[in-house]
């Protein structure tokens, strides 16, 4: 479950020893002021972190060591599969050009110091979501919380100091040559690293770059020159004030694809927009902004967004998909066709099991069975050794209900279940293949389950009530329909009926007449709604004048309306394009 809250409220250190004593796996987001950061955790601990547009990166450092070069460092970062540092320490290794020690040092050195550069920020928010995927590969190497908590604080306390002096990395320093030479107190070695750049032309960041040393360990440096009247402050670095119009873009599009990666949308399109007032032609923003509107429903504004950014001769082939997926939505499955056989030939060749797998969902939805079973074994057969996607174990599960094998949909879902454990949907339909089975227990289990994963999910609540109603659980069924009306007010009739029904038995006459009026509004043709609220009496009428009560026409659960888990290729598709 996520966890979301801001640090006015609970400081960083406070929720780092949550998800450790925890002994959380997942992802902790902080933003901030137009910057974001992230800390990795595997059972507790901490494995990797980073800083959106950060300059000080794991190949720069290994470049300022001598470990590799410059020229290789580029080469490497260029390979498609290289997204962040982790990915650059596995290609390293892989390739054998450095020694595994050395590495996880270093490695190990800049995310303990980009943790205690995130400890310094007292004002943002945060989020938390679990991902158990970071415990399948073992992680390079892990820190215990508790050793961040101690070296942070006491970090955090000299640090507020040294902003005093140093406000900001663009300010630049010129050393006093006539008070160092007379100086009778020796230098620290970081004082004396930075002695030399110390030369009126060199701001906070260039110290940091070409010292090699971390940047508290160049602001305390800085920090005891400046007190002790050694250097002295002469001016702001000009192209930190006025930064090139494609640093400005970089950083505007890394910090909108993570707020997006972390659900933060509004933020998201503010950073995508501005990428577009300074290059109306920047494809990945474009298409990102039509995630959004995919992620938020609005599926009309998805698809103009994905063809304009369908525009551009170079759009990839997720432009694309995710056409296709908008279309879909609105019901163009024949524009979602071409869009997809598009996305193939874009794709140039490569099997990719989503693009299968949106064939399969199609397929569904005209009816085609056996193009369904074949697309999903498709999509299964290109993932390889990996495990498929929660929307493949969906639609799969859905598949082999459709053809009527419970017994190999239950197989599949439960299957999806233990790979997602927190896929609200996989969830519901196991409980919905567990009942059609007979196995009503089993279901009620399942739906409980999956409330405790998203309590807000009305079709979870209208799954439960129905079974409770059938178990004539009347009172915890009124319970759980209630709970789908506050949730859901227009969820359907059928609940407002069966809460009719709950009231009429309970001898609550006007209760019952109001729910049914409910329920006649949202399906104004419905005859057993009518033949209810006909057969009851007038006020002055007598109770035993009533006609009993007719059943629900609608016992079935929501099987087929449980919404697709995220829309994968809304979330798996061009976000590090």
């Amino acid at each position: 479950m996520a966890i979301r809250g801001n640090l006015s409220e609970a400081s960083l250190a406070d929720v780092l020893q949550l998800l450790a004593l925890g002994q959380k796996t997942g992802v902790l987001s902080i933003a901030r002021d137009g910057s974001f950061g992230t800390i990795h955790f595997a059972d507790g601990r901490v494995v990797h972190a980073s800083i959106v547009n950060r300059r000080d990166r794991l190949g720069d450092r290994l470049v300022r060591l001598g470990a590799i070069e410059a020229d290789e460092l580029t080469r490497l970062s260029a390979q498609p599969h290289v997204h962040d540092d982790r990915d650059l320490a596995g290609a390293l290794l892989g390739a054998g050009r450095i020694e595994r020690d050395l590495l996880v040092q270093v490695y190990r050195t800049q995310v303990e110091e980009l943790v205690y550069h995130l400890f310094s920020w007292s004002h943002g928010t945060f989020t938390f979501e679990p991902d158990d995927d970071l415990s399948l590969d073992p992680p390079l190497f892990s820190i215990s919380a508790d050793s961040l908590l101690l070296e942070g604080a006491r970090r955090v306390d000299e640090w507020s100091l040294i902003e005093k002096k140093v406000p900001s990395f663009d300010l630049i320093f010129e050393a006093d040559a006539s008070r160092v030479n007379g100086r009778e107190v020796p230098l620290s070695d970081e004082q004396e690293r930075i002695l030399p750049l110390l030369d009126g032309t060199h701001d906070v960041h260039a110290l940091i770059e070409r010292s090699g040393l971390s940047e508290f360990d160049v602001g305390k440096a800085l920090y005891g020159l400046l007190s002790a009247g050694y250097a002295q402050r002469v001016g702001r670095s000009a192209a930190r004030r006025q930064p090139p119009p494609e640093s400005r873009v970089a950083e505007h599009r890394n910090l909108g694809i993570a707020f997006y990666r972390t659900g933060m949308l509004e933020e998201a399109t503010r950073e995508f927009r501005r990428v577009l007032e300074l290059r109306e032609s920047d494809g990945v923003s474009r298409f990102h902004i039509g995630l959004v509107h995919a992620r938020r429903g609005e599926w009309q504004d998805a698809v103009s967004t994905f063809l304009r950014a369908a525009q551009e001769p170079d759009a990839p082939s997720a432009v694309y998909h995710n056409l296709a997926f908008s279309l879909e939505q609105i019901g163009d499955l024949e524009g979602a066709g071409r869009a997809l056989d598009t996305a193939l030939r874009r794709a140039g060749g490569m099997p990719d099991p989503r693009l299968a797998l949106s064939r399969a969902t199609m397929c569904l939805r005209e009816g085609d069975q056996t193009g369904a079973e074949a697309f999903l074994a498709e999509a299964r057969a290109q993932w390889g050794g990996r495990q498929p996607s929660a929307a493949w174990f969906h639609a799969a599960g859905l598949a082999a209900a459709l053809a009527g094998d419970a017994a190999r949909a239950a197989a599949i879902l439960e299957e999806g279940v233990a790979v997602y454990p927190h896929a609200v949907p996989l969830h519901n339909n196991l409980a919905v293949v567990h009942e059609r089975r007979g196995s009503y227990e089993l279901a009620a289990r399942t739906l409980e389950h999956a409330l405790l994963e998203d309590a807000n999910c009305a079709h979870l609540h209208k799954n439960l009530g129905d079974y409770l109603y059938r178990a004539q659980r009347y009172d915890e069924a009124h319970d759980a329909f209630v709970r789908v009306i506050r949730l859901a007010p227009l969820h359907g009739p059928d609940v407002h009926l069966k809460l009719g029904n709950i009231h009429y038995r309970r001898g609550a006459l006007d209760e019952a007449r109001s729910a049914w009026e409910q329920a006649l509004a949202l399906d104004p043709g419905n005859r057993i709604v009518m033949a209810n609220l006909s057969a009851l009496p007038q006020p002055e009428a007598s109770v035993t004048d009533v006609l009993p009560v007719a059943a629900s026409s609608d016992d079935a659960n929501d099987a087929g309306e449980s919404p697709a888990p995220d829309a994968e290729p809304l979330a798996a598709f061009g976000s590090d394009e």
